[in-house]
Order: structure tokens, then C-alpha cells, then sequence
């Protein structure tokens, strides 16, 4: 490649970064940066720890986009220096390493553009995940954990809190469920298309005869609500238990009872929160997660209403949205996108940007053809 075409690709690099920068409205997250080093700053952060873990969390997270942001964009004009140096020096070696350092450069940019996808009424907000396990037995037990696993490898790579508030162990491995929430600026936008049943085909290692097994898991994602969202619910409609919480193989978690399961009488929505030792700050984070559940059933059935009126269009997920096989080959595939890879290891120790690009690239062509 010579010196021209690379300041040709440069110069649509720094356009699409300049493009992004407005989209995301970067000097807007530098402003709230700055009001949320006041807030940790202040000696009664902790009085309120849900607030100070939401605060501390977005903070966190912010902070991680723009410094990404920032050190993509550095990246670009150190790019742009040495393009320019081994063009004036004709040095064919520094060139062919500029080479490889654009397409990774370019790579990561795409990867950033994506956000820009994400204009939804929700996208921006944090997620709470639930992973169920379904047909399969103690493999579908096993691969809800592995799924679990997979998430929140995906936040720790990226640097994304993770907040655990149910987890219930299966008798023999893996577990029946779990429900956690994501702490950053759109993992609710980014995470949504992992929504729907993942399917999983190995060589089980729990079958003494060592046969293959198909197991399903089913994921959902819901955006956390704040004060200003309009869900109202009557007290009266909601029954309250109080048990002791447990972990793998009923070991005991605390003495007292101090797990919270919340049943929404007129839905039958059932939450459970045992991730604190207070009854009430466990109460206080199962009507988070149940809130943000009511709304996400309003909006299907506002999305079904609408549906009906328009008539059955193509835009639908269907429920099993990926196909992970470890037996006989190895490929991981999305069948809404046709993404797929070939290293289902990397794809299980979090390395989902990949899927979750194609997935936001999917659905927001599948919008704009409900809307024609």
C-alpha cells in the first residue's frame, strides 16, 4: 500500500471518529465525569451503598469509554506520524507495520461506530440478565453457568461491574438460574440482542457412556429503570417471602433470613435477591430487578399491539438465536446474523464483541424494514 492510499484511509478514520465523538457527545460524558468525581469524593458516599455502587459503577464505566475513545483516537494520529516518516524515508518495514496497525485500527473504529447504532428509547441504560436453564437436564444446568460465566468474563474484559443478585444452584452441577445486572452506559442497548435460547451440542461429561447431548439455556435482558421511568406498583400486589440464602450444595450463606423472593401476584413475575445480608437492602434490589421486568412485559405487549395493527413482518427473534457445538467440530454460530466462529473457548471466556456488533448491525436493519 503506498503513502497516499494510507492518508486516504487515515483521513476516513479521523471523519468517522469526529462523526462518533457528536454522536456520543463526548464533552456531555466529561461533564458528567466530572459531577460523579464530586459525588465519590464526598465523605457520605458509602451511608447509601446502592447509590455509591451505582455511582462508583457509572463513573467507572464512563470513564473506561473515554479513555477508549481517547487512546483510539491517539492511536490513529501516531499512525498518521509514522505513515509519514517511512514515506519520506522509503522505509518499506515501518510501512508494512503501519499496514497491519490500520487494520487493526479499523477494526477497533467499526467496533466504536456501533454505538452509534444504539438510539433506542432504552439502549443507554445499564442491564439485568437472567439466564434459565431448559431442556437437558444437569448439561442445560451446566451450560447456564457457562453462559453466566461468559457475561460476565465480557464485563470484566471490558471493565463493566457486575452485580450478582440470585443464583440458584442445581443439585448435581451448573445452575437453574441466575440474575445479575451490568453496571455501564449501554450494556441494556449492547446485550439486548443476546436475548432468546442459546442451544449447546457436546460429548456430555456427565454421561458415563460418553454420548452427545443437546442442552438449551434461555437469556433475557432487561434495561434498569430510573425514578423518572412511569411503572407503578401497588404494594398490595406483591407477595413477600423471607428464606435463608444458600449456595452450592445448600451450604449456608448467613444465619438469618435474610434472602428476599418478590412475587408479582397479577403477572406471577418472580424475583429473588439474596446477594446482601440485609432483609431490606435485598427487598430494595428485588423491586429493581422486578420493576425493570414489568416494564420490559408492557413493552412486548405495546410491541404485540403494534405488531398486530402493522401486520406479521420479518423483523421478529426467533427463539433459538445461537448455536454453540463442541461436538463433532467446533463453530459457535448466530443464526440471525450468520456470525459465527470457530473458537467457542474464546467465545466462553467473553470474547463476544464480534457477535454482539453483528447483532446490533441485525436489528437495527431488521427496524428499518418494519418501518418501510
Amino acid at each position: 500500500m503506498a503513502g497516499p492510499e494510507y492518508e486516504t484511509d487515515i483521513k476516513q478514520l479521523t471523519a468517522t471518529m469526529h462523526t462518533i465523538e457528536q454522536v456520543l457527545d463526548l464533552p456531555a460524558m466529561k461533564r458528567e465525569i466530572d459531577d460523579l468525581g464530586v459525588q465519590v469524593a464526598a465523605p457520605d458516599l458509602w451511608d447509601d451503598q446502592a447509590n455509591a455502587t451505582r455511582v462508583t459503577g457509572r463513573l467507572s464505566a464512563l470513564q473506561g469509554q473515554v479513555d477508549r475513545f481517547e487512546a483510539l483516537r491517539g492511536r490513529i494520529d501516531d499512525l498518521a506520524l509514522m505513515v509519514e516518516l517511512a514515506t519520506e524515508e522509503g522505509d518499506a518495514e515501518s510501512l508494512a507495520e503501519s499496514e497491519a496497525e490500520l487494520r487493526k485500527i479499523k477494526k477497533a473504529v467499526e467496533g466504536l461506530e456501533v454505538r452509534t447504532l444504539l438510539s433506542g428509547e432504552y439502549d443507554e441504560r445499564e442491564a439485568i440478565v437472567t439466564i434459565r436453564s431448559g431442556a437437558g437436564g444437569v448439561d442445560a444446568a451446566d451450560f447456564a453457568e457457562m453462559l453466566m460465566r461468559m457475561y460476565t468474563r465480557w464485563a470484566e474484559r471490558n471493565k463493566y461491574p457486575v452485580e450478582v443478585f440470585d443464583v440458584s444452584y442445581a443439585e448435581e452441577a451448573g445452575i437453574k438460574s441466575a440474575e445479575f445486572a451490568i453496571h455501564a452506559p449501554y450494556a441494556y442497548g449492547t446485550l439486548s440482542v443476546e436475548a432468546g435460547t442459546h442451544r449447546l451440542v457436546r460429548i456430555s461429561p456427565f454421561d458415563n457412556q460418553g454420548r452427545r447431548q443437546t442442552s438449551f439455556a434461555a437469556v433475557e435482558v432487561v434495561p434498569v429503570l430510573e425514578q423518572t421511568d412511569e411503572i407503578e406498583v401497588d404494594e398490595n400486589d406483591i407477595r413477600v417471602d423471607v428464606f435463608r440464602s444458600g449456595g452450592p450444595g445448600g451450604q449456608s450463606v448467613n444465619t438469618t433470613d435474610s434472602a428476599v423472593r418478590l412475587t408479582h401476584i397479577p403477572t406471577g413475575l418472580v424475583v429473588s435477591c439474596q446477594n446482601e445480608k440485609s432483609q431490606l437492602q435485598n427487598k430494595a434490589s428485588a423491586m429493581v430487578v422486578l420493576k425493570a421486568k414489568l416494564l420490559a412485559l408492557k413493552k412486548a405487549e405495546e410491541a404485540a399491539q403494534i405488531k398486530d395493527l402493522k401486520g406479521d413482518v420479518q423483523a421478529s427473534w426467533g427463539d433459538q438465536m445461537r448455536n454453540y457445538v463442541l461436538n463433532p467440530y467446533q463453530i459457535v454460530k448466530d443464526l440471525r446474523t450468520g456470525f459465527e466462529s470457530g473458537n467457542p473457548q474464546a467465545v466462553f471466556d467473553g470474547d463476544l464483541e464480534d457477535f454482539l456488533e453483528a447483532g446490533i448491525r441485525w436489528r437495527r436493519g431488521a427496524e428499518k424494514s418494519a418501518d418501510n
